[in-house]
């Protein structure tokens, strides 16, 4: 593909594709047409399957602004191909945001479903001063892409966000909402504004999935069957494909069903939208464009789009996004040109910085408030899938393909079997023609044996495994929307855990709290609600700095907040409409303390008249809540401005992160040993928060206060002191991690709360082992022309008396691919960061990141987005990585792990492959168990399916040999009494109990796997030989008289006709001996490969599969020494002497005790421990405690293939497991204490980007 002609569309962002331009070409279409035709429409079928060839086939190339059609692949490792059809409309202008006056018509567009109505078409023809101008788009994944003059590309138009304006230029240029000229004119551009999820019909989605290349294959060996009369087994696959078609549609149109409802609430509802100053008008949410006005309504409503506040506060629920149904106080944009010293600080809007302000789609507004006589006023920022929650949907509808190793190689299996049955075929084809067999027969004959080689059952055989494992995750109240990623999860070697409600309990408890006056601080107090407090700035400070507010007289919000508010025990009262229309001021909520803390009150002539009308006692201490500035994840704190009703100067009360208020606070009112005590308590585990004060000049009146920025108020305060809450580990916490850390399984803490806390409940979780050292990496971003530079201090190790650490603790180690174990003598240390520093990181030292997520631990104050980024980093190292979150914040990072699991059953769990009914993270075992059982269930499936298909194909091609081949009874007892039998039996195995140091393979080309394929089918291969050569040096061979039988033979019965003696023979000596040894096998190598421990129950416990395999078994035996007439005629079996019949036993006893040996002997006690025992992918982990069985197997199978073995030391596959390699012999890792690492620029790629300096 040219690269000039190529252009890149959503450049750096997660759906980055190449895009290429193609014209339609006529002389190619008609030789498709015709090729397709001559094939009998499988070139149309492959062109179907591939895009690519289909566009290169039919299209020539052309720059991609004449293009008819787009040809797109995406850069991500999928490199997945799409085609588009290039379209155009005609619109009054090219940019949608450009005032076009009065220029109304329906978009118009070639092979497209709009049709101008007759109103708009003579608008068009009455002014002919309109020119309207060409615009090419093509749609994807639900997004259209329009072409661009300016940048020479196709772009998404997202909405508003687009003209990077700024939150004054939000309030001066777009307050007034469009007028109905221009609201159509962006129609043209942004569609309705609506995400369209709709329901296909039954048909489509039936003709989508029977053109499936498995069912099409199906189709093929059906039609080929019947030609042969093979009707019996033809009619069982093609129920069992309706069954699995069937069952398909039902799962398809069920999701697509959810999905619809899911959007249906709020894809049409009424609006009232601003027409400039004061008009305003009814319209459907459809007609939303971006730009408009729209007013929300005091009862409430469902967000039809997304939209940023200007005007008014909205209490939100927005679990849908975040999975917390905790209540958010949304307040309007701040608008810095009304306030002359803000203007510097002028931001350009983002909805991911000002999500604050932001109303995003889908959200349930509960209620506003408003200033009298004004209304909640939002701007419409983005509608349709571009908004928040059709981005979720989107990625739902579009996901992205699951890449595992299994399923690549199960493709790299087929193509194995399909070559396998190209020999077999050939040689049947030139037995056939040499035996001068009719043209038909050589042909059907010859095409049946593929067929054979590559059963038409596979994929249903190899789901089956995944279906039983989904239903035993029900049970344990984990649901899947993704059940292809069960296998993956059987995978994982780390797993992240968000802190807060996962590891810790969800609320938190008050412990105490730590005042500070003049610059020092007082003794800790247990209680906050005590007479001598309740007339103190700190108490004042926590019952009025929260955004709790009343919902149908509930108390809800933070649940921090909550706590903070309860522990005082004051009360909130909330003003009704008619008490604020009373006053000019808007004092919108009060908190008042209860009556029986108080002492006498004093009251002063200055007071307002009002408080005849409040209650005296506690009136004279009842706070008014003026402005509310609330919590901002970047900022991290909040603010209020309040009013002491009687008071006429207000007070400003600040909370948040310690560091972040300190800063803030008059040097003399931190105490000196600020630092010391915050440090004591964050060990300890404790989250604290402090609290500030302000009084605020008397010129600030109420009106001022409403357009005054946050930065004017949150400065100069007065440090109050500390609020110390608890965060209780959850009680299983501690056992699970235990569990992992047995099992190799890396944890990870990714949390928002303070790095010290982290590192401690991090300790206390057994996350980091007591004498294991914590590194703490500071980095710090390029300043006053210094590069970027990290910062190394080590965190102070908790005290030495701790218990000696167990034998198991000192053997931690990284498991190599070679199966040695790199033991490092050094203690074991732990990495952690907070977010900040991840981003410098991420930009500055991307050489050193990949090193520093190798042991980091801790991850602190970790914004979303950076949750997301250190899931990929993990991935890009080659782990297979676990997200484990309550959903709040996380749905990034649940969606971009391999498995990600939400213990949110809120409407956000839907980004989550996985959701657990129960907020407990023992479903993260649970989970990893079921998964590696699933996935050596798809192993065993698999080998055995394979071994199934040369079994059979080896009987034929031997039958062909001489002119015979199986019955078509004897084939359909083979399978469906034994294989389909087997196969859904085999497959219920449970998981085993526990986790194991040891991870199952990732792929069906693995040493343990191929060797035991291999093995099995040359012993499968040379049993069934030995048997067929055998029997032919018997004198009696086809010599029906050298014996007596009571059966009848196929040489007694002379009812035979001359075309049926010409016939292939079936009723023969070698077709019954081939039969019986290849039935015994089937069930050999089903028992071989069904093992248990240590992923799966003992086979002994499946009771269904023992059944089944003990009852044919037993038949196979019945039949075989006790011919009867119905049994053998049905089966169009002979009747062979006894001594044959013994015969056959004993080769059957010598090919399951090869087999077993070979597989449970040579290949998991010696081959599997000492030359496959490595870990693929590998993990950080511990070493078995306890003694293994088989010990002494085991060192006698050291010792002899040592020599062999490990003459050569291989470079691990995995990338961390190569790192780990390098930093083991490197002698400045880890970085030292009190060290500085500074990033230097590198003269050439390859180079490192830092360099570690050691400062005294």
């Amino acid at each position: 593909m040219e690269k000039e002609d190529m252009k890149i569309i959503n450049r750096g962002l997660e759906d980055e594709m190449e895009l290429s331009g193609y014209r339609l070409c006529r002389w190619k279409l008609v030789l498709v047409g015709l090729g397709g035709l001559c094939t009998g429409g499988f070139l149309f079928l492959l062109l179907y399957w591939m895009p690519e060839w289909c566009v290169k086939a039919t299209c020539t190339r052309t720059a991609v602004r004449d293009a008819d059609v787009a040809l797109l692949r995406s850069t991500d490792e999928f490199k997945r191909w799409f085609r588009a059809r290039v379209r155009i409309m005609l619109a009054p202008g090219k940019n949608p945001y450009d005032n076009l006056a009065a220029q109304t018509a329906s978009p118009q567009a070639n092979d497209h479903a709009h049709n101008p109505s007759d109103s708009a078409s003579e608008k068009i023809t009455r002014n002919p001063g309109d020119q309207h101008v060409q615009i090419r788009y093509f749609t994807l994944h639900s997004t259209k892409y329009f072409w661009n003059d300016t940048i020479h590309n196709f772009e998404v138009l997202k909405g508003l966000e687009d003209l990077s304006m700024t939150c004054s230029s939000v309030h001066s240029k777009h307050s007034a909402g469009l007028n109905k000229n221009q609201q159509e004119y962006r129609r043209f551009f942004f569609g309705l504004n609506e995400i369209d999820v709709k329901v296909p019909s039954v048909f489509k989605l039936l003709i989508k999935e029977v053109l499936n290349p498995f069912y099409i294959f199906q189709l093929f060996s059906v039609i080929l069957w019947c030609t042969d009369e093979y009707y019996y087994y033809a009619m069982a696959i093609v129920v069992m494909s309706v069954i699995s078609i069937a069952t398909s549609l039902y799962t398809i149109q069920k999701q697509y069903v959810m999905l619809h409802d899911m959007v249906a609430t709020h894809s049409t509802v009424r609006v009232t939208v601003c027409r400039g100053e004061n008009e305003t008008e009814e319209a459907l949410s459809t007609d939303l464009v971006p730009g408009d006005v729209i007013v929300i309504p005091s009862n409430g409503t469902i967000m039809p789009c997304d939209a940023v506040l200007i005007c008014g506060t909205c209490i939100v629920n927005e679990s849908m996004l975040t999975g917390e149904s905790v209540p958010v106080t949304k307040t309007d944009l701040p608008n810095p040109q009304r306030d002359k010293k803000g203007v510097d600080g002028d931001m350009i809007y983002s909805t991911e910085e000002h999500k604050r302000h932001t109303l995003f789609c889908g959200t349930n507004v509960i209620q506003t408030r408003y200033y009298t006589g004004e209304m909640v006023k939002a701007v419409v920022v983005r509608t349709g899938f571009s908004t928040a929650k059709g981005q979720l949907i989107r990625s739902i509808l579009y996901p992205k393909p699951t890449d595992f190793k299994l399923y690549r190689d199960a493709y790299l299996f087929l193509l194995c079997l399909v070559a396998v049955a190209s020999i077999v075929f050939l040689y049947s084809l030139i037995m056939k023609i040499i035996n001068q067999e009719p043209v038909k027969d050589i042909i059907v004959k010859s095409l049946d044996i593929i067929t054979i080689t590559v059963p038409p059952a596979l994929p249903a055989a190899m789901t089956a495994g995944i279906v039983y494992a989904q239903r035993r995750l029900k049970k344990v109240g984990i649901f899947s929307i993704s059940p292809q990623r069960i296998n993956i999860c059987g995978q994982l070697n780390l797993v992240c855990f968000d802190k807060t409600g996962t590891l810790t309990e969800d609320g938190l408890d008050m412990w105490g709290i730590q005042r500070a006056e003049d610059g020092r601080f007082h003794h800790s107090e247990e209680k906050a609600d005590d007479k001598s407090l309740v007339t103190t700035k700190f108490v004042s400070c926590m019952a009025t700095c929260h955004s709790l507010t009343k919902i149908e007289g509930q108390l809800s919000g933070d649940p921090l907040d909550l706590k903070m508010f309860e522990a005082t025990g004051w009360t909130l009262v909330e003003a009704t409409e008619e008490e604020t229309a009373q006053h000019d001021r808007i004092e919108l909520t009060y908190v008042k303390p209860p009556n029986q803390l108080l002492p006498p009150p004093v009251i002063s002539p200055e007071q307002d008249m009002e408080l005849s009308e409040l209650d005296e006692l506690s009136a004279s201490y009842m706070i008014g809540i003026v402005r509310q500035f609330s919590f901002s994840s970047t900022l991290q704190r909040m603010s209020v401005v309040v009013r002491q009703i009687g008071e006429r100067r207000m007070d400003a009360y600040l909370k948040g992160a310690p560091e972040v208020v300190a800063s803030l606070c008059k040097k003399e009112s931190v105490p000196e040993d600020f630092a010391e005590v915050l440090e004591d308590y964050t060990k300890q585990g404790f989250r604290v928060i402090a609290l500030a004060h302000r009084r605020l000049e008397s010129k600030l009146t109420f009106h001022k206060v409403q357009n005054i920025n946050r930065d004017q108020i949150e400065k100069n305060m007065e440090f109050l002191g500390l609020i110390i809450m608890q965060n209780k580990l959850k009680t299983e916490t501690p056992g699970v991690l235990e569990d992992l850390r047995r099992a190799n399984i890396r944890t990870v803490m990714v949390t928002g709360d303070n790095m010290l806390t982290a590192i401690s409940v991090a300790r206390d979780c057994g996350m980091i082992q007591p004498q294991d050292r914590v590194i703490i990496a500071d980095a710090l971003p390029p300043k006053d022309g210094q590069a970027a530079k990290i910062n190394w201090h080590y965190a102070d190790k908790p005290s030495k008396h701790s218990n000696k650490p167990t034998k198991l603790e000192q053997e931690m180690e990284i498991i190599m691919e070679d199966g040695h174990s790199e033991t490092r003598p050094q203690e074991q240390y732990h990495f952690a960061m907070s977010g900040k520093s991840f981003a410098v990181i991420i930009e500055h030292f991307q050489d050193l990141l990949q090193k520093m997520v190798l042991h980091g631990t801790v991850y602190a104050r970790m914004a979303p987005d950076q949750k997301t980024q250190l899931v990929e980093t993990l991935e890009s190292v080659d782990y297979f990585v676990g997200m484990c979150g309550d959903g709040a914040n996380d749905c990034g990072a649940l969606k971009r792990a391999h498995a990600g699991i939400s213990l949110s059953e809120l409407e956000a769990s839907v980004a989550s492959p996985f959701t657990s009914t129960t907020p407990s993270i023992t479903c993260v075992p649970n989970l990893i168990r079921e998964g590696r059982a699933a996935l050596i269930t798809s192993f065993c499936v698999f080998k055995f399916m394979a071994l199934y298909s040369i079994i059979q194909c080896l009987s034929v091609a031997l039958l062909y040999s001489i002119g015979s081949n199986l019955g078509d009874f004897q084939f359909l007892f083979i399978d469906i009494a034994i294989i389909l039998l087997i196969v859904f039996t085999m497959s219920l195995n449970s998981a085993w109990k526990e986790l194991v140091p040891r991870r199952p393979p990732s792929g069906l080309v693995s040493g343990p796997l191929l060797f035991s394929v291999l093995t099995q089918i040359l012993i499968c291969l040379g049993f069934q030989i030995m048997a067929f050569l055998l029997i032919q040096n018997f004198d009696w061979y086809s010599k029906p008289d050298f014996y007596n039988c009571s059966v009848p033979h196929h040489l007694d019965n002379s009812t035979e006709t001359k075309e049926e003696e010409e016939e292939e023979k079936i009723m023969i000596d070698v077709n019954t001996t081939l039969f019986f040894v290849s039935s015994f096998q089937y069930l050999i190598v089903a028992v071989v490969f069904s093992k248990g421990k240590p992923f799966r129950q003992p086979s002994y416990k499946n009771w269904p599969f023992v059944l089944s395999a003990l009852i044919l078994t037993v038949f196979l035996f019945f039949i075989m020494f006790v011919p009867v007439s119905g049994i053998y005629k049905f089966l169009e079996l002979v009747c062979v002497p006894l001594s044959w019949r013994v015969a056959m036993v004993l080769i059957v006893l010598g090919n399951t005790l090869v087999c077993v040996f070979v597989e449970t002997v040579v290949l998991d006690v010696i081959f599997w421990k000492h030359v496959f025992s490595r870990d693929k992918q590998g993990s950080y982990g511990v070493s078995p405690a306890g003694p293994t069985p088989q010990e002494g197997l085991d060192l006698f199978g050291s010792k002899c293939l040592s020599c062999l073995c490990y003459r050569r030391r291989k470079v691990p596959k995995a990338r961390y497991m190569h790192l780990a390699q390098e930093l083991s012999v490197d002698p400045d890792w880890p970085p030292k204490p009190k060290s500085t690492t500074e990033a230097k620029p590198a003269p050439h790629l390859d180079d490192c980007s830092y360099q570690i300096e050691a400062v005294s």
